[in-house]
């Protein structure tokens, strides 16, 4: 079998964005960061995205034995499931997760359908980033920040050799795909079952609170216009918030809430350039509105429960 060939970016800065294959092009990002001929990992998609990371490792003129970390922003599964596998072919690398981390966030059976058998990292090569913790890489400062809203065990890290930050999910999603000659186009990522509002507003004016010149996002790489793009965040988080509360006691909340978020979307494309049909928006957009809606609902869900105590 011929070897996977990555597709990769060079944004800068010693940091090389890799795309993970994960569902369609450009959706899903690994960072590879080279400072000084040693290199580290910034999420690793699932299983089927390790040969990728690889082969991007060897066409910088590395090779396994040059990484010292893999920062794992949180454990959702497109982001980590290939943390283990990983592991195993990087002989020097310590697995930096988030202290809440290690608890199982899916069931076996539906990570085993969705990313292939998780292969288990040896607990003495996990380090837990505590809030503030910093890692040296080769002299490179990278900060650990502790951001919920999106999920629990969530860190994003910033990264003192280029002013930016790798913001895992905590920054929401902006798909090449998407952009216009008003910028890139974001939104938030309220995938279940930690989607926290309050939370997330948080996260994004703590990133924005190190003045970062970029971000790295996961869903998809660097995005440079941080200010706009964390008011469109707010706004985005509070209008996700305003639908799911429309249709709180409506039997198919779920349904109606992948609807409004659908057109919600669609009208602020089309209010940022986006010169594409709704179909073409659907076929970027799918993925993340179906799991928005249901992180949306499952977070109604929890509201009924604390209500009811």
């Amino acid at each position: 079998m011929p070897q996977r060939v990555a597709q990769t970016t060079n944004v800068g800065d010693g940091i090389i964005a890799i795309d993970t294959d994960y569902m369609r092009p450009l959706l899903d990002a690994s960072h590879l960061v080279i400072e000084s001929g040693r290199a580290a990992f910034v999420d690793t998609g699932t299983n089927a995205s390790v040969p990728l990371l690889l082969d991007a490792l060897g066409r910088q003129g590395l090779d396994a034995g040059d990484v010292d970390y893999v920062f794992l922003t949180h454990v959702h599964l497109d982001h980590a499931g290939g943390a283990g596998q990983l592991m195993r072919a990087l002989p020097n690398a310590r697995c930096v997760i988030h202290p809440r981390g290690t608890q199982a966030v899916y069931g076996r059976q539906q990570a085993l359908e969705l990313y292939g058998d998780i292969v288990p990292i040896d607990a003495g090569r996990i380090v837990e980033a505590q809030d503030g913790d910093e890692f040296s890489l080769c002299g490179r400062p990278l900060l650990a920040l502790h951001t919920e809203g999106h999920a629990r065990h969530h860190y994003c890290l910033h990264d003192g050799g280029s002013s930016g930050v790798f913001t895992g999910d905590s920054f929401g999603i902006s798909y090449r795909e998407l952009d216009t000659a008003n910028g890139e186009f974001i939104y938030p990522t309220t995938t279940p079952p930690h989607f926290d509002p309050v939370e997330a507003h948080k996260a994004v004016d703590r990133i924005v609170g190190l003045e970062p010149t970029q971000l790295y996002l996961t869903h998809y790489s660097r995005v440079d216009s941080v200010e706009r793009l964390a008011s469109d965040m707010h706004e985005c988080i509070d209008g996700f918030v305003a639908i799911a509360q429309k249709h709180c006691e409506d039997s198919n909340r779920f349904e109606l809430i992948q609807n409004d978020m659908f057109d919600y979307l669609c009208s602020r494309l089309q209010e940022h350039g986006f010169a594409g049909d709704r179909d073409a928006m659907w076929s970027v957009m799918q993925f993340d509105v179906v799991l928005n809606s249901q992180g949306l609902d499952a977070w109604l869900g929890w509201l009924e429960r604390q209500q009811g105590e």
